[in-house]
């Protein structure tokens, strides 16, 4: 061979293989979109036992065309604490069998006959109408699932266009007694294990080491003795992959490639022992057959077919030595505890936009869980101190604000990835809803507080003060639950309702001030739980406001609008009927208890030595009904109005004494 025809040679097996590698890759990144993050949640919920999870990492391995790819995601699983290593080894043993699909569909390369419904079964038939289909998707359709099924097909196409390229380079190399000489030695079991092992090392893809076997196999240029070797090799160099993609993983994720690493050494190595072993005294007499395209197929199949299954009831083995290797000490059971929850948000996923969308929005309902216990155990201490609920919510505060930070961050990355247009709403409303979630923690701390600094000064609400406090937190109880209800559920129905109750707590609110400076003037309160009451009324209601904003973003990015404010304010200003009817419901159910007329009316009964302990007081003189002076006690806040408006009662009542005089005189006469 000229060094033109060698040239040539080269630039087409590698085009080839490159063309083969890309297909291969944009095809299992078009089936991980089309399934649109459900495969790696269904992963992540059916592993719980063994024998489920090996035939699921069949499926999907299967189903994504790479061993590689669900491995790597599997370890992302794992790290991300969604998935248990003994729940990882079962999937992984799985996906070894599944990958061997692949092969299969390579061999249809293999197909020969004259017959024209025979040659149509052949890749390079029908894959040109593929690609067809495909473009006219991907280029198209405006439809999100057509241009995944669109990558699909062209990343098969692609795929087997560069088997046909390399077939096509690799041909002229049957006359070449050099190459044949090279391609003998692969018969010596440790010489081929090796170069397949290096071989699907450095492209990363044991599908496409198997694939270059099964072109030479085509081509009549390698035997079974030949295959084999280089097939074992392919399937433990294919734990590269995992191994690289657990570099920057915890130790977890670190367990879980050499788990996979493990298995695929004792597999080959018990393979290639044992089968040389027995071929020393029985001589096998197809090693010296040429492989036909399925050849590399069947040994694959065959090897993996026996030892994964074998595998599955003893698969703790691998654990085991995982866990040996990489032993769990004090410092990773701490760290495992205190970020429990948050490592779902795991870098890896972002090659999969939408699971990692979903991931992150787990991870904002765990959120919004934990604000709402914060929230009810805060309110169970203003009935009765607890100094571990007390702390309990301090931490449960510092963890939610650990879940905000890493969201917001992980939110932003995912966002910077296309997403399909019902992804993009999920992912505005969890950018516009997780401060929310965190404000309510910290105003359920703040309540906390307040109740830990009445224990110290051994405070106690009266009992009225007690029983409108209790209703007051019901309405607030009810309001939370249903936001959150929504949010979990996506209810824009239900949060509708939100806003109304949102009214009535303000009103509420406002009322139960209202109480407390009259108790405060009759002398049955203190100004200090005055201060209290107002610090726990008004976390009360900003809790509140917060629900409103969460129930707003749900509706208004179910109506492609992102103007929260805006909306809330068009509610308030154009309340209908539904709106005013929801109002009356919530403040029939959440009304306060009816006032004595005493406590109303009876303002002259109160001590004389109120006013120096509370400047929040002032005198006022008035007239009786009989027009005669005395002297009354109000709200220093508001006095000099509600003094003009006595002012203009004296004068009214000044005029009918007048008039009765004049009366009493006539009588007289």
């Amino acid at each position: 061979m000229n060094t033109t025809e060698i040239f040539e040679l080269i630039a087409g097996i590698i085009g080839g293989l490159a063309m083969f590698l890309y297909g291969m890759n944009i095809m299992s990144g078009g089936l991980t979109k089309a399934a649109g993050g459900k495969l790696e949640s269904a992963l992540a919920k059916v592993t719980s036992r063994r024998w489920i999870a090996y035939f699921f990492g069949i499926g999907i391995t299967a189903l994504v065309q790479s061993s590689s790819a669900s491995t790597v995601m599997v370890v992302g699983l794992v790290n991300s604490g969604i998935m248990q290593l003994t729940q990882a080894v079962n999937v992984i043993l799985g996906a070894n069998l599944g990958t061997t699909v692949t092969a299969w569909i390579l061999s249809l390369n293999g197909i020969e006959g004259g017959n024209f419904f025979t040659n149509l079964l052949k890749p390079t038939s029908f894959t040109p109408f593929l690609a067809l289909v495909g473009i006219v998707f991907l280029m198209f359709s405006k439809s999100e699932k057509k241009k995944n099924i669109g990558t699909v097909l062209l990343g098969f196409s692609v795929l087997m266009f560069g088997m046909s390229m390399m077939s096509e380079a690799v041909a002229p190399l049957k006359e070449s007694v050099e190459f044949q000489n090279f391609l003998r030695s692969f018969s010596n079991p440790i010489i081929g294990f090796i170069i397949g092992m290096a071989f699907t090392m450095i492209i990363q893809s044991s599908a496409g080491t198997i694939g270059v076997v099964q072109t030479f196999a085509g081509e009549g240029m390698m035997t079974y003795g030949m295959c084999i070797p280089v097939v074992m090799g392919a399937e433990v160099g294919t734990c590269i992959t995992a191994i690289l993609s657990s570099v920057g993983a915890g130790k977890n994720g670190k367990r879980t490639a050499l788990m996979h690493l493990y298995f695929n050494v004792i597999k080959a190595g018990t393979f290639m022992v044992g089968f040389y072993l027995i071929n020393a005294f029985v001589h096998f007499t197809f090693l010296d057959d040429m492989a036909s395209y399925s050849g590399p197929a069947i040994i694959h199949t065959l090897v993996n077919l026996v030892a994964s299954p074998l595998m599955v009831p003893v698969s703790g083995i691998l654990v085991a030595m995982a866990l040996r290797t990489i032993p769990i000490d004090e410092r990773e059971q701490k760290e495992m505890e205190e970020s429990r929850g948050i490592t779902t948000l795991d870098d890896r996923f972002l090659s999969n936009p939408p699971f990692a969308l979903e991931q992150a929005r787990n991870a904002t309902v765990t959120m919004e869980n934990l604000a709402q216990k914060s929230l009810f155990l805060a309110m169970e201490l203003i009935d009765e101190f607890d100094g571990e609920k007390c702390a309990e919510v301090e931490h449960l505060e510092k963890e939610i604000d650990r879940y905000e930070d890493q969201l917001d961050t992980y939110l932003m990355k995912v966002s910077q990835h296309h997403l399909a247009p019902e992804d993009n709403h999920t992912l505005s409303v969890l950018l516009h809803t997780i401060s929310d979630f965190e404000r309510i923690s910290d105003h359920a701390l703040n309540i906390a507080q307040v109740t830990q600094r009445m224990r110290e000064n051994e405070r106690q609400f009266s009992s009225k003060a007690q029983e409108e406090v209790k209703i007051f937190a019901e309405a607030v109880k009810e309001i939370v639950s249903t936001t959150f209800k929504s949010f979990e559920n996506n209810d824009v129905r239900l949060a509708k309702t939100v806003e109304p109750l949102e009214e009535v707590i303000d009103g509420l609110h406002m009322e139960v001030k209202r109480r407390h400076v009259r108790r405060l003037r009759k002398g049955k309160c203190t100004v200090d739980l005055g201060f209290d009451l107002s610090d726990i009324g008004t976390d009360f209601e900003r809790i509140a406001d917060h629900c409103s904003n969460i129930a707003a973003a749900i509706i208004q990015v179910s109506e492609d609008g992102f103007d929260t404010h805006g909306y809330l304010e068009m509610v308030r200003a154009e309340k209908n009927q539904e709106f005013e009817q929801a109002v009356f419901y919530f403040e029939s159910k959440y009304s306060l208890p009816k006032m004595k007329k005493s406590d109303v009316m009876e303002e002259d009964r109160i001590d004389t030595s109120f006013k120096e302990d509370h400047p929040v007081l002032v005198d006022l003189n008035v007239l009786d009904d009989e027009g005669d002076k005395r002297i009354i006690r109000v709200p220093a806040e508001g006095a000099e109005d509600f003094d003009k408006a006595l002012d203009e009662l004296f004068k009214d009542k000044g005029k009918k004494k007048d008039k009765k005089k004049k009366k009493d005189k006539k009588k007289k006469k």
